[in-house]
C-alpha cells in the first residue's frame, strides 16, 4: 500500500464520523511493515469525552494491538494536523513519522500554531503535511457547512 492508500482508510474513518455529530476525523497508524495495526476517529461528541481524538483513540489501539506502548517505526496518518495533546501523544508513542492532510489554523500543532516536533523533546517524529489536503477540506467544509445550515430554510413558510 501507498501513502495515498493509507490516508484514504483514514478518510473513510474520518466519514463515518458524520452519523454521530463528530467533527470528521479518522487516523490509521501503519507497522514498518505495512500493516494497519490502529485505527480510530474522532468520537468526542459520541463518547461524551474530551481526549477521544482519532489520533488518541488509534495510538491505543496500536498499543493493544502490538503489546506495547512504544510504537517506535510506525506511521501515523490523520486527516486533520494534530492538537498539543495529540501532538504530545505521538511523541509519549515514539511515533516514527506523522503524515497529515489538512492544515489547522486554529490548534494546529504541527506548524500551524506551532511544531511541538521541534521542541527539545527526547522524541522527534518526522513530519509530512498537506497529503490528499482537498479532500480532507472538503470533508471538514461539508461538516461545518452543515452546522450553519438554518432549519428555517428547510421549511416551506
Amino acid at each position: 500500500m501507498t501513502h495515498e492508500d493509507y490516508m484514504r482508510r483514514a478518510i473513510a474513518l474520518a466519514e463515518e464520523c458524520f452519523s454521530s455529530g463528530d467533527v470528521p476525523v479518522g487516523c490509521v497508524i501503519v507497522s514498518p511493515e505495512g500493516e494497519i495495526v490502529g485505527e480510530g476517529r474522532n468520537r468526542r461528541e459520541e463518547l461524551g469525552q474530551a481526549a477521544a481524538h482519532a489520533e488518541l483513540c488509534a495510538i491505543q489501539a496500536a498499543c493493544r494491538r502490538l503489546g506495547s506502548w512504544r510504537l517506535s517505526g510506525c506511521t501515523l496518518y490523520v486527516t486533520l494536523e494534530p492538537c498539543p495533546m495529540c501532538a504530545g501523544a505521538i511523541i509519549n508513542a515514539r511515533i516514527a513519522e506523522v503524515r497529515y492532510g489538512a492544515r489547522e489554523e486554529k490548534s494546529g500543532c504541527c506548524g500551524s500554531v506551532l511544531n511541538l516536533f521541534e521542541e527539545r523533546f527526547n522524541h522527534r517524529p518526522r513530519l509530512y503535511g498537506g497529503l490528499r489536503e482537498p479532500e480532507c477540506r472538503a470533508l471538514l467544509g461539508r461538516f461545518f457547512a452543515g452546522l450553519r445550515e438554518d432549519p428555517r430554510d428547510l421549511i416551506d413558510l
